[in-house]
């Protein structure tokens, strides 16, 4: 058989999805987009404002941070060399998981390569075949794919409905020998919250564990109740890369040893590590300044009549994929860069900007963002108030979970 007789299957399969994902204008590009401070990014040549990051302080362009990052690479060098439990787990990892578990009031913490790779990991590394998992149906592709992973019994309870989570303890959990149940402290399409207390209270009556990601909560939404596992992200509030488990001693020395996603990968260069401790001391040390983001994003509500945001990201639903990347496009010919989300990573008649703000915006831009909003809001589709309630009703009513987990989420 020649070269191109074994390849022509597979260059036909993937042919044939690229077709299927251009008809529903659901195929993903590649865009280079050079970023810069005050939330600026560069795009194509054309200068934006961006409201499509996650970093949600600016520290990412911080001097102070980058400053961290270039001591730390020149003395530690550029990567950690191997695993962490070989030579990878260099000096500054361990004074970032010291400070992550003060943080967050825990007596250990452990860093992982990245918050996809922590969920992972820690989700098939507590729980087996004899146990039970419950995924918020908003539930991150990571939680499922986790879940999935661990062989464990996964059943999805509906967004942030504290009564069928309760009905599914009730009926399920005496068959397990554990149970996990994992939420978001803030969800990262929608922008809501997750009910932290009260899911522990449901938790705690069912002798089950809680699992909170708290990727896009850390610093940015005030206090809120505390899991006996919270995992997050070092790359969004804390502008660096990795991910992290805040939890008891005990935990945390298990995870050492169980989770393949730690085990079995090398360690985090030192200037991520770095970069993030610095960050974490300006969060601690300037708490006007982490409030910012969630201030802007009630700003822009308000300007809008929308309902008062609950964090520092605001989703626009629009509805269909190629009215999202029309409603998009017309928005960046305005200078501002606010990307539209389409299925899979939301449900399906869901398409949406995400309007994600930093305390890098300035008030003047996101009041240009609402007006600029409000000018370009296509005439076909029903006012923008009643177009995101009617639609976000509708894809909090519909079974499907989010779509970034669609290859491991049951139907």
């Amino acid at each position: 058989m020649s070269d191109p007789d074994r390849t022509t299957s597979l260059e036909a399969f993937a042919r044939d999805h690229l077709a299927r994902l251009d008809e529903t204008s659901l195929r993903r590009h590649l865009v280079p987009t050079m970023r810069g401070p005050q939330a600026a990014a560069t795009r194509q040549g054309r200068s934006l404002v961006s409201f499509s990051c996650n970093d949600y302080l600016g520290l990412s362009q911080d001097p102070r941070v980058i400053a961290a990052a270039q001591a730390a690479t020149a003395l530690y060098g550029t990567g950690a060399g191997a695993s962490r439990l070989v030579t990878g787990s260099h000096p500054p990892l361990a004074a970032l998981e010291e400070r992550l578990a003060t943080h967050k009031g825990t007596e250990a913490a452990l860093v992982f390569g990245s918050g996809y790779l922590a969920n992972l990991g820690i989700v098939s590394g507590l729980a087996g075949p004899r146990d039970l998992i419950l995924v918020d149906a908003l539930g991150h592709s990571c939680l499922w794919a986790g879940a999935r992973l661990s062989g464990a019994k996964v059943l999805r309870f509906a967004h942030n409905d504290l009564g069928d989570l309760e009905a599914l303890l009730t009926k399920h959990r005496s068959r397990h020998q554990h149970a996990l149940i994992l939420t978001e402290r803030v969800y990262s399409m929608d922008g809501d919250r997750g009910p932290i207390a009260d899911i522990l209270h449901l938790a705690d009556a069912h002798d089950a564990w809680t699992l909170v990601d708290d990727a896009h909560g850390l610093g940015v939404i005030g206090k809120d109740a505390r899991a006996p596992l919270e995992m997050g992200t070092l790359s969004k509030t804390l502008g660096s890369y990795g991910g992290y488990l805040c939890a008891s001693r005990a935990v945390v020395d298990l995870m050492t040893s169980r989770a393949r996603s730690f085990v079995y990968t090398t360690g985090l260069p030192p200037a991520s590590a770095a970069a993030a401790l610095a960050a974490l001391d300006i969060v601690e040390a300037e708490p006007d300044f982490a409030a910012r983001p969630l201030a802007l994003a009630r700003r822009f509500t308000a300007q809008l009549g929308l309902p008062e945001a609950q964090s520092p990201i605001v989703p626009i639903l629009v509805g269909e994929a190629d009215a999202a990347l029309g409603l998009s496009a017309a928005l960046e010919e305005q200078g501002y860069l606010v990307v539209a989300i389409r299925p899979p990573t939301v449900p399906a008649g869901t398409a949406r900007l995400r309007v994600a703000f930093s305390a890098a915006h300035t008030e003047a831009q996101v009041e240009g963002l609402a007006e600029a909003v409000m000018g370009q809001w296509p005439r076909t589709l029903p006012p923008l108030r009643e177009r995101v309630r009617e639609t976000y009703a509708a894809a909090v009513d519909s079974p499907p979970a989010r779509s970034c987990a669609s290859l491991t989420t049951p139907t």
